[in-house]
């Protein structure tokens, strides 16, 4: 294990498109919603990680309504690797906190961020490809992460790939956001575009002067945290200031604001799991196409993903009959019943929740 290497984790997504599986308190990333559904997706993003980085190398920055779910998850993380943000704030806030805790215990500390609730099939081809970004970020080059398109997809945000460097790793011209369906068709078929993962790599003093640059307010308030904690009161600067950062992703912030960023290109079964419809694909299926637990009842079904979340012992008895490409999730409290080709309204579900006001369901 390289001895300035770390990770961050980002673990505080709220996971609204896997509702009702999904809550406030047990969110995506919490959940075994990947090939191996006895493994929530937080637990395998730090099983991945530990091939490349000691388990005291690893920091999960999360919400602090979720600490003590997170802390229960993993079990071989310290209590002081566990970041607890007071308020969601998006990814820049979060990530220029985290990298500033690492910094004062390393300052020489080169840092992956990642996020907790993506799928990687293949871990050789990430394992190699994380080595690659972190290499190449202890240049002094901040690097993001690209994978190769399987398909047009405009659920994603893509990359445009320039010329390939000398270390392995490519420029990368410009971000682009979510495309329209033809754009995306076309994008794909240049070669030129990869799909934007998320993933950043960068030495922790690159990213401190990158967020005082172009997140100025956020970087004072960085260092007001800094003051504090070298007094032993971060705990109470951070409840005070963290709450007045703006909510902006480091993407928009500071990564396309740099003049000069690699990205590494990456083909590992990769997926973000973004809806009922992805953890259908994610799964094992019959003959006939359902991804179903072994006391479901299928007849003339084809298709459709059943997922019973509700306690054990239930006993219940999930039937379906003639019907085609349906999700069905049950838990104690609640049954979702879609078309799979609508996934991405199960937002609408909790947006209606809450006007009714049944947080207890959220």
């Amino acid at each position: 294990m390289h001895p300035h290497w770390y990770a961050i984790v980002m673990a505080g997504g709220a996971g609204t498109r896997f509702w009702p599986a999904s809550r406030r308190l047990r969110p995506k990333q919490l959940l075994g919603l990947g090939p191996r559904p006895d493994e929530s997706l937080l637990r395998a993003t730090v099983r991945r990680l530990s091939h490349t980085f000691s388990s005291d190398h690893i920091y999960i920055a999360t919400g602090a309504h979720l600490l003590d779910a997170t802390r229960a998850e993993l079990p071989g993380i310290a209590p002081q690797n566990l970041l607890a943000e007071p308020v969601a704030r998006n990814t820049a806030p979060c990530i220029a906190w985290a990298n500033a805790v690492i910094r004062r215990r390393d300052p020489e500390a080169v840092v992956a961020v990642l996020s907790a609730d993506h799928v990687v099939t293949d871990e050789g081809a990430f394992d190699r490809a994380l080595d690659l970004a972190m290499r190449v970020a202890s240049s002094g080059v901040m690097v993001t992460m690209g994978i190769v398109p399987t398909r047009p997809e405009t659920g994603y945000g893509y990359i445009e790939v320039g010329p390939e460097r000398a270390d392995g790793a490519y420029d990368a011209v410009r971000f682009v956001e979510k495309p329209d369906a033809a754009r995306a068709a076309e994008m794909v078929a240049s070669g030129r575009y990869l799909w934007n993962a998320g993933f950043f790599f960068f030495r922790s003093k690159d990213m401190t002067e990158a967020v005082d640059q172009h997140l100025p307010l956020l970087g004072r308030g960085i260092q007001a945290i800094d003051a504090a904690a070298s007094q032993g009161e971060e705990a109470r600067m951070l409840e005070q200031v963290f709450p007045t950062f703006d909510a902006v992703s480091i993407d928009v912030g500071v990564m396309e604001k740099l003049s000069r960023l690699a990205v590494v290109r990456a083909s590992f079964g990769w997926s973000d799991v973004g809806s009922w419809q992805t953890a259908w694909e994610l799964s094992n299926h019959d003959q006939d196409g359902n991804a179903a637990p072994a006391g479901a009842v299928l007849i003339d079904s084809r298709g459709n993903l059943v997922a019973d979340w509700s306690s054990k012992g239930s006993g219940k008895v999930i039937a379906l009959v003639g019907v085609e490409g349906l999700v069905v999730v049950e838990t104690d409290d609640a049954l979702l019943v879609m078309p799979r080709s609508r996934s991405q309204d199960v937002r609408r579900v909790v947006e209606a929740l809450q006007q009714r006001g049944h947080t207890d369901k959220l």
